[in-house]
Formats: structure tokens, C-alpha cells, sequence
């Protein structure tokens, strides 16, 4: 990349970022790749414990190189916080806490439903999407906030 006052060639800093999408059961979870372009892995993580859900999570960030983590937060559809919200809210300061992270609280709103969509205009019967929906919902959170980043000019 150019600036165009100096003409100079500057040096663009990307990183990878780890969306969650952060449930009851499952854990869906998205990384984009350094270019901040798409989302290069995804995964889900089977469990009801936030431990288990943390320590998979930390995995992933050690295993990626992850700096950044944007976590779903489930807003009611007209737009009040309810307690998945809440329950997203406390999961992320946990993330502060125990990963140095920071975390970017990301409205979620119709992700799992736009998910299933997808996955059934693909051709996969609910059992399928049943155990991919949640990556896939990540993914779509990874991909509105790089596309917003982008717009915004990187933060």
C-alpha cells in the first residue's frame, strides 16, 4: 500500500482474528487469515462448560496466532439485551481476562438462522447442519466485522 501524500510504500499490519459464537451446547468458531479477507478455519467446539469452551479456545488463539476475538452478542430482535446477551457479555471478560485479549462484543442477530439457511439451500439435512451451523454462524460474524473493519480503515 501507497501513501499518497509521501508516495512512499507503507506496511500494512494485519493479523488474525477469531470470531466465537459463543452457545449453550456448541461453540462455533471462525478465523480469518492474515490478509483480514476471509475466514481460513473454522470449527465447533462441543461443550456446556465455559471451561472447556475457554480452554479450546485458547488453543485455537496459541495454535493460529490470534490477536483480536470478536465474540457474538445476541441481542433480542428489537435490539434490548436479554440473558444470552448477559451470559455473552460475562463470557467476554473472562476472554479479557484469561487470554490479554481484546474482545469485540459483535450483534449476532440472525446469524444462526442466516446459517441454516445457507446449509439447507446446500443441501444438508437438519442432522448435517445440526453439527456445522455454528462455524458457519462465526463465519458469517467474521465476515460482517472485516468487512466493516475494511470500510472503517482497518479499526
Amino acid at each position: 500500500m501507497y501513501d499518497s501524500v509521501t508516495e512512499q510504500k507503507v506496511q500494512v499490519l494485519r493479523m488474525k482474528i477469531m470470531a466465537i459464537d459463543y452457545g449453550d451446547a456448541h461453540t462455533g468458531i471462525a478465523i480469518s487469515d492474515y490478509t483480514e479477507t476471509l475466514a481460513g478455519y473454522s470449527d465447533v467446539i462441543h461443550s456446556r462448560k465455559q471451561e472447556e469452551v475457554l480452554s479450546g479456545v485458547q488453543r485455537l488463539i496459541a495454535e493460529h496466532g490470534v490477536e483480536l476475538l470478536v465474540l457474538g452478542y445476541p441481542r433480542n430482535m428489537d435490539g434490548t439485551v436479554g440473558v444470552r446477551a448477559e451470559k455473552c457479555a460475562a463470557f467476554a471478560e473472562v476472554l479479557r481476562q484469561e487470554t490479554g485479549l481484546e474482545v469485540v462484543l459483535w450483534d449476532e442477530r440472525r446469524t444462526t438462522i442466516d446459517a441454516h439457511n445457507i446449509l439447507q439451500r446446500n443441501g444438508q439435512n437438519a442432522k448435517k447442519r445440526k453439527k456445522t451451523v455454528d462455524a458457519v454462524a462465526a463465519a458469517l460474524m467474521l465476515e460482517g466485522y472485516l468487512t466493516r473493519r475494511r470500510l472503517e480503515g482497518g479499526r
